[in-house]
C-alpha cells in the first residue's frame, strides 16, 4: 500500500487541475504545467483535495501511483508559490553578475564562466556572491542550480566553490608540517 500515493493533496483556491486524455494539466497564478498520465492511474477532486487512485496493486502500478501523486503535488506548489534555490560563492575573487540573459561568473579560472539563462527559469544576483534561481518547475530549478554548482564544487580543505545555501561542507584538516 502506497503511503505517499494515498495522501490527499490540498488544492489552493487559485489552482485548477484538469485531467484530459494522456496528461494532467495544472494551472495556477504563476503558470501552467502538465504531467503524463499513466495507464491505470486516475485523479479525483474531492472538495479542496485531490486524491490519486490506481486500478490494481501490481508493483508497477504502486510505483506509478506514488510518483504521480508526488509530481502532481510539486506542480501544484510550483504554480501557486514557485520554487527557489540559492547558491553561495565562497572564495577570494569568486563573484557573479547578470549581463542580459547571461550569468557571468568569476571562479578563479583564467576566463569568466558564462551560463545562459533558460526561458523557464529566472536567475537573479542580489549580491555578487549570491545567486537566486526561481521557477515553477521543481525539477528544472534544481537542475539549473546543479549545473551552475558543477562549474566549481566546494572543496573540503578551504571550502572554496559554489554551494547551496543550506549545504554544510565537511571540512578536512590540511597537511601538518614536519616537527
Amino acid at each position: 500500500m502506497s503511503r505517499i500515493g494515498n495522501k490527499p493533496i490540498a488544492l489552493p483556491s487559485s489552482v485548477k487541475v484538469e485531467s484530459s486524455g494522456t496528461e494532467i494539466i495544472v494551472t495556477g497564478p504563476k503558470g501552467k504545467l502538465s504531467i503524463e498520465k499513466f495507464a491505470g492511474i486516475s485523479i479525483e477532486q474531492n472538495g479542496s483535495n485531490i486524491i490519486v487512485k490506481r486500478d490494481n496493486d501490481s508493483k508497477e502500478q504502486r510505483a506509478k501511483h506514488g510518483l504521480t501523486r508526488a509530481l502532481l503535488a510539486n506542480h501544484i506548489i510550483g504554480t501557486s508559490q514557485g520554487y527557489t534555490k540559492i547558491l553561495l560563492m565562497t572564495g577570494v575573487g569568486y563573484r557573479a553578475q547578470k549581463k542580459g540573459r547571461q550569468l557571468v561568473m568569476s571562479l578563479g579560472f583564467s576566463h569568466d564562466v558564462v551560463y545562459d539563462e533558460p526561458a523557464d527559469v529566472s536567475i537573479e544576483v542580489p549580491e555578487p556572491t549570491k545567486v537566486k534561481i526561481s521557477g515553477i518547475d521543481k525539477q528544472r530549478v534544481g537542475q539549473v542550480a546543479a549545473d551552475i554548482r558543477a562549474y566549481k564544487k566546494p572543496e573540503p580543505y578551504k571550502g572554496k566553490g559554489i554551494r547551496y545555501e543550506d549545504e554544510v561542507i565537511r571540512r578536512k584538516a590540511g597537511k601538518t608540517g614536519k616537527k
